[in-house]
């Protein structure tokens, strides 16, 4: 569960930039949303291994 609390806060991080991006047009948010959403797809992949040894380990 600590790892989930840590993308959601990670993806709270990066709403702030995402809005300065779209809205506003500032090409450097861009940049740090882009490389957010990269650790978000890290963090999301390391959570789907966490959960699919925890669920192999709970059937044997």
């Amino acid at each position: 569960m600590k790892k989930f609390n840590e993308f959601k806060a990670l993806l709270a991080s990066l709403e702030g930039d995402a809005d300065k991006f779209y809205n506003k047009g500032n090409n450097a948010a861009g940049t740090r949303v882009r490389k957010g959403m990269q650790d978000l797809k890290n963090l999301a992949q390391e959570i789907r291994m966490e959960i699919q040894d925890t669920k192999n380990k709970a059937e044997a």
